[in-house]
């Protein structure tokens, strides 16, 4: 005898179940998918991140033995303090710019398009900064070629002064009345430069007298010459120079010329100048008052 069992669920039913059971199998697979790539990708972010620090942590050992090593090798030339900051300067620069291009390399980033960005960006700096890039040029080569050193005392654009410092864009001059200028590298390397500093360590200073018509010349001559050869800061070689050089319309000029040592030349220029006058004024050669004689036409008929 055999039994018919009949079940009333719908077909439909079954076709909505065991799609709902796909689906769960599915979104199920979809996470785990998603849990497993973002533990492989959380695993190698891991292992870039420690493979840089390794890399850093290392390079800037390296880093900073090279530049120790420079240091020494800076120490016992004889280039200018400036030049020798500006030398380590770039060349950490340089040394930390290649540390980072290694780093870049080891964590997989395509060093062409990092060098592409970093050329394009370079451009634009470059356009943007043209001013300062000749200021730095200038800078560069002032520190190369050493037309002056700190503590001289130059006259260029149209200036003078003592020079404090120079930096890799501008030089720092300290003019006699104390005031601080700031001269452009680029053009002060373009320029003339008047160096005040001598290569044996002495300077010549130049005095021009005015005596009136009248005076003796060789009597002049004679007493400008003592005077200035009475002088204790004032060389014996070359020997003080004393002539008259020219005629003016109310005065007799005569030029005056002396070394001194760079260190006494202002002082040797004052004195003189004082002493001249003094004695001149003394002897009746220059007169207290400058006559000057007014013609007037007479207009009237």
């Amino acid at each position: 005898m055999s039994t018919i069992l009949q079940t009333n669920i719908p077909v439909d039913s079954l076709a909505v179940n065991s799609q709902s059971t796909f689906g769960e199998l599915v979104k199920e697979g979809n996470i785990n998918q998603i849990l497993d790539n973002a533990l492989t990708w959380g695993i190698d972010l891991t292992v870039k991140i420690l493979i840089t620090l390794l890399i850093f942590f290392i390079g800037r050992f390296l880093i900073s033995k090279i530049d120790r090593f420079f240091e020494r090798v800076l120490r016992k030339s004889s280039w200018d303090i400036v030049l020798k900051g500006f030398l380590r300067t770039v060349l950490q620069a340089l040394l930390y710019v290649v540390l980072l291009m290694i780093i870049i390399n080891a964590v997989g980033v395509k060093t062409v398009s990092i060098a592409a960005i970093i050329g394009s960006v370079g451009l634009a700096i470059g356009l943007a900064m043209k001013d300062n890039l000749a200021n730095f040029a200038g800078g560069v080569m002032i520190l190369l070629s050493k037309p002056f050193k700190g503590g001289d005392y130059i006259t260029t654009q149209n200036l003078e002064g003592k020079v404090e410092s120079i930096g890799i864009l501008h030089t720092i001059l300290r003019t006699g009345d104390n005031k601080t200028v700031y001269i452009p590298n680029g053009p002060l390397s373009t320029g003339n430069i008047i160096n005040n500093r001598s290569m044996d360590g002495t300077l010549r200073t130049i005095i021009v007298v005015n005596v009136d018509y009248g005076s003796n010349v060789d009597e002049v001559k004679s007493l400008l010459q003592e005077i200035a050869g009475s002088h204790p800061k004032v060389l014996k070689q070359p020997t003080p120079f004393a002539r008259m050089t020219k005629i003016n319309p109310t005065s007799l000029e005569f030029t005056v010329r002396v070394w001194a040592n760079s260190s006494d030349l202002w002082e040797v220029n004052h004195d003189l100048t004082e002493s001249f006058y003094k004695n001149l004024y003394d002897n009746g050669m220059i007169t207290s008052l400058q006559q000057i004689t007014v013609h007037m036409a007479n207009t009237q008929s």
